[in-house]
């Protein structure tokens, strides 16, 4: 059985897992059946790797994990950070300042850089429901006192697209902004995107962009299918994402990963 790409990287959140944070059997086969037919598969995902680790573990993963937006490669088997990208504080800090001065008082959190790196929410961010760790700060200077990897920002009218636009147009060239999903936009480092990670990641396995089969739902996955040859779009979506993508799959509940692995594992084409 042939496939015709040597790489598979896919999201976490809204692509390979489903809402409740599982993956199911059909989309493991699948990959299993890839890798078996000499494919490597990478997690690409805005996650940092505390957030990250215990669902590589459950899947029995061991290879290479992009994580933190790109900021992190991490090597599942070995329990080990290959490489890892800070945010300036000072940076952020100005840019916040920034931003503050356009649309008012912002809601922040923070994710610590490292393995077992925390996310620190300061007064009035909104947190999602389930099984992350989180730990709450009152006096929002604890944040900046160790080295990040992210600042997560909230606003208590201006929605996640409105946010961030109006975020990126604050901030110039200080830093890069982006909408990583439903109540999640974030600072990062200049330059930083999932394709820079995932760059550092295929050179690694000596494979390259035209290697690669991407799959997403953000618009954070916007730099991973500019670099990827084929760039997959979720049915969930964000319509940004799919007006870029070369194709569009079910859902992350209808398993939208396996119907495209298992359609090119069945029928080998050359790669559009």
């Amino acid at each position: 059985m042939s496939f015709p790409y040597k790489l598979v990287a896919t999201d976490l959140d809204g692509t390979l897992l489903r809402g409740d944070d599982t993956v199911s059997e059909r989309t493991r086969e699948a990959l299993a059946e890839v890798t078996a037919a000499g494919a490597a598969h990478i997690v690409v995902t805005g996650r940092a790797v505390p957030w990250t680790r215990h669902i590589l573990d459950d899947l029995g993963y061991e290879g290479l994990a992009v994580c933190g937006q790109g900021a992190q490669v991490y090597h599942a088997g070995e329990h080990r950070l290959l490489t890892s990208l800070t945010l300036d504080r000072r940076l952020a800090g100005l840019a916040l300042s920034k931003i503050e001065a356009e649309v008012g008082p912002l809601s922040l959190a923070v994710s610590r850089d490292g393995l077992d790196g925390e996310v620190l929410v300061g007064p009035g961010y909104r947190v999602h429901d389930g099984p992350l760790p989180y730990v709450f700060v009152e006096d929002s200077t604890e944040m900046w006192t160790a080295p990040l990897n992210k600042v997560y920002i909230q606003h208590p009218q201006l929605d996640d697209d409105a946010l961030a636009e109006s975020a990126r147009q604050a901030v110039g060239g200080l830093v890069d902004v982006v909408m990583a999903g439903p109540g999640v936009v974030e600072i990062l480092p200049l330059g930083l995107s999932k394709a820079t990670g995932l760059s550092l990641a295929a050179r690694r396995l000596g494979l390259t962009a035209s290697d690669t089969v991407a799959f997403g739902d953000m618009p954070n996955d916007i730099p991973m299918f500019g670099w990827a040859r084929h760039g997959v779009a979720m049915a969930n979506a964000h319509e940004e994402l799919k007006a870029v993508a070369h194709q569009v799959t079910a859902s992350n509940e209808d398993d939208g990963i396996a119907v495209v692995l298992e359609d090119l594992l069945r029928t080998p084409s050359p790669r559009p």
